[in-house]
């Protein structure tokens, strides 16, 4: 997904966090009365140091002033006591929910990609999603479960030492008041910068992600061209400039910070300056003076605190908008809302293009097909050939539901395959595809990916009709052994073995082999073809294939030319009509 300019975000993006946090209701607002009850006791404080200073101070005889020490220190201890016990519960419930939270969208959004059709991975880069996944909820984690606490527990505390403040000294307070506006106001507007960096700094953060992600997975690729140091190069410049957007926007949050902590305490001190006076002139006691002053501490640090936590709300807002931005997405390719039962097969399926034409999204202007019309009986082996961009894999993406036909239908057993649910739709369709995936995973789980409730005897014999039981038992650990991130540790053809015996396992009555056999060797190939063939029986199997003798017995051939059904018919039909086809076997089969 290529970053654009960034509209002016403001904290109301956070609003999209709504619905992760209404399932907790109860312990929010749990949460929400242990803050009140901290800041309460908070607040607290200056009275009962009011009260010792004028209350127990003040008796002249020593005993009493004793007992009435003693009185004042338990009620500050008292007090020091439920700050702590309210605080402790107040900072488990947040924590909890913060990583409650920053779990569950990190879950929806995955979730969500993951319906996600082709069409969005054409223009959204795997690493930006990552990122999105673990830096933007690791920002949302940190001001759910800390920073809109801390936040709301000094506003409560701000609101309440102002309160008193106003109470005790109004019209000192009125002046203090009025200084505050002014320093709110430019304070406010200068934050609209703030923001615009924050999001410019998550958006370059991803693009290192995207690289990063993009080179690890073509690793040999990159070091056969010997091309370390320039991706290194290419990540350093990528990493140097999300740094460089930090850096402002970090040096703009520290002048915010700066200005809101000076312009306020310039204000309170002025008021603090006031109440000296008071007490000189005799209008306040000595014990109002010392009230006042950690009541004025209170909202000082309590502005200084909100300057911060504003910092984090401005950083989590963009990370909150690019989280739902992923969820908002919708793929154009849904299940039906009220699908179609899926058709009992007992010979394989059979399949109808209706006048099929088809533009790739990201290219309108080239038919990738155009107007095919096909019909294959159950049961029949079909190939697919031509030659490189003909079309022949836009017809698995199609037949799969990647992407639907602009023009025309497709029809499974008689059912046109958008009334099917995905499900169920793709539940009868099991694909080799030229490049086979092996996960992180052993390589019985690999082969058990295509049916996941499957014995270890049916993955054992799927493995010995796609020729790979033999290399897998030679492994360390057999059926049990490790394979690897994208199955490293295997050889080209032993990955495709796998993908086969997972075909296989999976047993269903539409078989797809996109050049199920171009990796493996010649003795490996005759035993896999001979395996494949074995499968095929009782199911219609299409074939993409570039070796045509890997297709001379099929049912039918048929030709593909610049996304149009040029020919079609048997291998010696084809032949002796002496059209595309012919040549192509010419060039294959002429030594």
């Amino acid at each position: 997904m290529t970053p654009s300019p960034a509209p002016a975000r403001n904290p109301k993006s956070l609003s999209g966090l709504l619905p992760f946090l209404r399932p907790y209701r109860m312990r929010i607002a749990l949460a929400l009365v242990f803050l009140v009850l901290a800041a309460t006791a908070t607040l607290a404080f200056p009275l009962a140091l009011r009260s010792l200073i004028d209350g127990g101070m003040a008796t002249a005889q020593p005993g009493e002033r004793l007992m009435a020490l003693r009185e004042h220190f338990v009620a500050l201890f008292g007090v020091a006591l439920a700050l702590g016990v309210f605080s402790a519960a107040r900072f488990y419930l947040v924590s909890w929910l913060g990583e409650r939270v920053s779990a569950d969208i990190r879950n929806a959004v995955y979730a969500h990609v993951l319906q996600q059709s082709p069409e969005f991975f054409e223009t959204t880069q795997t690493g930006e999603v990552l990122s999105r996944l673990s830096n933007d909820t690791t920002l949302v984690q940190t001001v759910v479960g800390s920073s809109l606490s801390m936040g709301l527990r000094n506003l409560v505390m701000g609101i309440g030492a102002l309160g008193m403040l106003v109470w005790t000294n109004p019209m000192v307070m009125a002046q203090v008041l009025l200084i505050l506006v002014l320093v709110i106001l430019p304070a406010a507007a200068f934050g609209r910068r703030v923001r615009k960096l924050s999001r410019a700094s998550q958006d370059r953060a991803a693009d290192s992600s995207a690289i990063a992600a993009e080179v690890l997975n073509a690793i040999p690729v990159v070091q056969s061209y010997t091309a370390e140091a320039r991706e290194a190069r290419r990540f350093t410049q990528a990493t140097e400039a999300a740094f460089d957007v930090a850096a402002r926007r970090s040096r703009a949050r520290a002048v915010l910070v700066a200005f809101i902590i000076t312009a306020t305490s310039a204000a309170l001190l002025w008021g603090l300056y006031q109440g000296t006076q008071a007490v000189l002139a005799g209008r306040i006691s000595a014990g109002h003076l010392g009230q006042t002053v950690i009541y004025v501490i209170i909202l000082a640090g309590a502005f200084a605190v909100l300057g911060e936590v504003y910092g984090d709300l401005l950083r989590a807002a963009g990370a909150t908008e690019r989280l739902m931005e992923l969820l908002a997405s919708q793929s154009p390719i849904v299940s039906p809302q009220n699908p179609a039962p899926a058709p009992v097969n007992q010979s394989g399926s059979a399949i109808d293009f209706e006048n099929i034409t088809f533009h790739y999204p990201s290219r309108p202007a080239q038919a990738a097909l155009q107007d095919i019309t096909l019909k294959v009986a159950a049961g029949q082996t079909v190939a697919l050939v031509g030659p490189s961009g003909a079309g022949k894999s836009t017809v698995f993406q199609l037949l799969l539901r990647y992407y639907d036909a602009q023009q025309g239908r497709i029809l499974l057993d008689g059912v046109p395959t958008c009334a099917l649910s995905l499900h169920d739709l793709r539940q009868r369709i099991g694909i080799v595809p030229q490049d086979a995936v092996v996960f992180s995973s052993s390589a019985i789980e690999n082969i058990r990916y295509g049916r996941p409730d499957a014995t270890d005897d049916d993955v054992q014999a799927a493995a010995l009709a796609a020729f790979a039981d033999g290399f897998i038992r030679a492994l360390p650990q057999g059926y049990d052994t490790f394979l690897g991130e994208r199955g490293v540790r295997l050889s080209g053809g032993q990955r495709q073995r796998i993908a086969i015996a997972r075909a296989i396992l999976k047993d269903p009555p539409l078989l797809l082999l996109d050049e199920a056999t171009s990796a493996l060797d010649a003795e490996s190939e005759r035993v896999v073809q001979a395996a494949l063939e074995s499968a095929m029986r009782g199911r219609t199997t299409l074939v993409i294939a570039h070796r045509l003798a890997t297709v001379i017995k099929a049912d039918r051939i048929v030709v593909l030319d610049q996304g149009r059904l040029v020919e079609h018919g048997t291998h010696a039909e084809l032949l002796a009509h002496g059209g595309v086809y012919a040549g192509l076997a010419a060039l294959q089969f002429q030594v």
